[in-house]
């Protein structure tokens, strides 16, 4: 719990993630994984109206979880 509300563990979270959506590594569908969800969550908030979860939440919530698993996926 302690790393969820740790900034820096949330800017290192961003730096892979960037890393990642660079990657050749990584296929292309893999990135789309993760983008357009909370793509369309960040435009489209009231599509889930019943989640009391603020937007930038789910995009972090998602950016750790892409880097976690490409990262493991993919050995990058």
């Amino acid at each position: 719990m302690h790393k969820l509300l740790s900034l820096r563990h949330w800017l290192h979270v961003f730096k892979r993630v960037w890393k990642l959506l660079g990657s050749s590594g990584v296929p292309i569908w893999e990135k789309l994984v993760f983008t357009v969800p909370a793509l369309l969550y960040v435009v489209l908030p009231d599509a889930l109206p019943m989640l009391p979860i603020d937007d930038i939440a789910v995009v972090m919530l998602l950016a750790n979880w892409f880097a976690e698993r490409m990262e493991k996926k993919y050995k990058i």
